[in-house]
């Protein structure tokens, strides 16, 4: 017998830019929640900025009591500067860190990637949808950490 959900809510926090990528992943996310039973008042949504700013926001919805599980989802794409691996990388470091200090799950659907297309193809193209998979790690992470606390 499965698991079940924990009581609260999940919240899927997005970033705004490279909206035609995340857009998609947000959809899926939000549906995988409702398929497997989360009441549609049990999910909020938050949009942020960019991916940048998406551990700040995390943080913040983390220390609300009611939140179970997080869903970060964003785009990076590779450019002519740096920028993509300090926004990429400290994007990823800064939710690895909420996750850690809070106890509370959050499920990095953030892409890094090196072109447009590449994006196009994990957000329900060719390759799948990381918004799907992302709250699907969320519900699964929602669930153990919950029969942690037993």
């Amino acid at each position: 017998m499965a698991t079940p959900l924990p009581d609260g809510t999940f919240v899927i926090v997005h970033s705004r830019w490279n909206d035609a990528v995340v857009q998609p992943m947000l959809a899926a996310a939000r549906a995988t929640l409702a398929a497997a039973g989360v009441a549609v008042d049990a999910v909020e949504v938050v949009e942020v900025p960019g991916a940048w700013e998406l551990p700040l926001a995390a943080a913040h919805l983390a220390d609300r009591e009611e939140v179970v599980a997080l869903v970060a989802l964003g785009c990076v794409v590779r450019g002519d500067t740096r920028h993509f691996e300090h926004v990429a990388d400290e994007c990823a470091r800064g939710l690895m860190t909420v996750q850690l200090t809070s106890g509370v799950p959050v499920a990095n659907g953030v892409l890094a990637v090196e072109r447009y297309e590449d994006a196009q193809a994990r957000a329900g193209g060719a390759l799948g949808n990381k918004g799907e998979e992302a709250a699907l790690a969320a519900l699964a992470m929602a669930r153990l950490v919950a029969g942690f606390a037993r």
